[in-house]
């Protein structure tokens, strides 16, 4: 039996777009899956992420997996059509199928919604037994214990920075109404076992390692059993956390001596009143500064993300966003536009509203406008957002946002800095780059091969592997 496991990318971040490898950490959804597959379907399993390597269109599989956003729905969907009409079987799981089953069924013979760490091998075995349903939805006693280690022995390593990405707890707490991942899968938390992942760290090589979860503090019980545990290892580590550390001192500490050495955190906006607009009112402007100094004294290096074009935006968010990075002294900024992903709080108000005005999902990659903004247009909301991203990254502002007075806090993180907002600034050049029509351009996929109905092929196919 042989299964691919795909995951599409959008123009901008696939492996011809404009992230150069230095911005790229190894995903760990698609090598997870690839350990969830049953031992006993003898499977020989490939692994194509588009953001590392091209999807080959001839390749050989009984079975595709693919999972999916809402920025690569229209992608991933031409590229089910497509292997559908070769009579290969196709399952599409992910956040946007999960969002969206009935549009995602359209395209697939079967969709997982939710965790898939029970329905995807389920989905396996009922394939191998003839009986594969066109649904299967989360179990309400999944958890992610226990599991086996992702299978990175089947990524392209080469187009990394690094292999050693682990997960620790998936979830998050709170419930900001923009956001795509509580609209999907709600506020539950799922927690590893400690001794699992300080086990699978142990066989990491390498001094750092990549914690992706959406929020490692959103059990603050866990959080510090899983910090203490890695001050033995003396590993440095990067992750994701809101700003309400800055509330937590001991756990601060905590994060130092376990080795933090980098942060992402979501800040949103220099508007207080957007904060609260979006429930995320734990985001307090008037403590960013010090937040970052504290931070920054403790060792840890900060990506702080900011959603641009909300409600009570004005013309002047752009300067007022890009001095106030300088300012804060925040090493790598990164801007997106606030997004209105389907079936979330936000959509629904603006769809009231009737100001969506972009159905395409390949432009909901928050770098594009998909609505009309209150107090700007849609061009000027682009134009400012090329304006900051440019600002923010003048060699000038580089050196400006640096923050000299607590280098030798910092010294270790001192290279990486640069070479991460080099990668940034040529971001930066060239984010103008990807209009719409370069985004929702899809033509390198053939349309659905034409000699008889999908429904035809699978058929066929289906009766000669019996």
């Amino acid at each position: 039996m042989k299964i691919a496991l795909l995951s599409p990318s959008g123009a901008m971040h696939r492996y011809n777009g404009m992230f150069h490898k230095n911005l790229h950490y190894a995903p760990i959804t698609l090598p997870l899956l690839a350990a969830l597959v049953p031992e006993e379907l003898n499977a020989e399993i490939r692994i194509y992420d588009e953001s590392a390597e091209a999807i080959p269109l001839d390749l050989d599989a009984d079975i595709i997996a693919m999972t999916c956003i809402t920025g690569t729905a229209p992608r991933v969907y031409k590229y089910a059509d497509y292997f559908r009409s070769r009579g290969i079987t196709v399952l599409l799981g992910g956040v946007h199928p999960t969002l969206m089953p009935e549009e995602a069924a359209l395209h697939a013979d079967s969709v997982l919604t939710g965790l898939g760490e029970e329905t995807f091998p389920a989905a396996l075995r009922d394939f191998v037994k003839g009986t594969l349903r066109p649904r299967y939805e989360q179990e309400c006693r999944t958890n992610i214990e226990g599991r086996p280690l992702p299978r990175k022995d089947l990524l392209k390593k080469s187009r990394y920075i690094t292999l050693n990405t682990v997960e620790a707890i998936r979830g998050c707490c709170h419930d900001c109404t923009f956001c795509a991942y509580p609209a999907a899968f709600g506020q539950a938390l799922y927690k590893r076992t400690i001794d699992d992942i300080v086990n699978e760290i142990k066989t990491m090589k390498g001094k750092f390692i990549i914690f992706p979860d959406v929020n490692l503090i959103a059990d603050r019980t866990f959080a510090i059993e899983l910090f203490t545990a890695l001050i033995p290892l003396k590993k440095w580590w990067l992750g994701l956390t809101t700003t309400v550390i800055y509330q937590d001192e001991m756990l601060m500490k905590l994060m130092r001596k376990s080795g933090c050495k980098g942060l992402l955190i979501g800040f949103e906006s220099v508007n207080q009143a957007t904060q609260d607009g979006v429930n995320k009112g734990m985001n307090q402007v008037n403590q960013y500064h010090s937040l970052m100094s504290t931070l920054h004294k403790n060792g840890i290096m900060v990506m702080g993300c900011f959603a641009l074009g909300g409600d009570e935006d004005e013309r002047d968010v752009f300067t007022r966003t890009a001095e106030m990075c300088v300012q804060a002294k925040i090493d790598l900024p990164r801007f997106a536009i606030i997004t209105p992903f389907p079936k979330t709080a936000y959509y629904a108000e603006l769809e009231a509203q009737g100001r969506i005005v972009e159905r395409d999902f390949s432009l909901y990659d928050v770098e594009h406008v998909v609505y009309t903004p209150k107090h700007m247009s849609k061009s000027e909301l682009e134009q400012g957002m090329d304006e900051v991203w440019r600002k923010t990254y003048t060699w000038k502002n580089i050196l400006r946002r640096f923050d000299w007075k607590n280098i030798r806090h910092l010294f270790v993180m001192f290279i990486p800095y640069f070479l991460l907002n080099v990668g940034y600034r040529q971001y930066a050049k060239r984010f103008a780059e990807y209009g719409d029509e370069v985004m929702t351009d899809n033509s390198d996929i053939p349309e659905p091969m034409d000699t008889m109905p999908i429904d035809t092929v699978r058929s066929e196919s289906s009766e000669v592997g019996a």
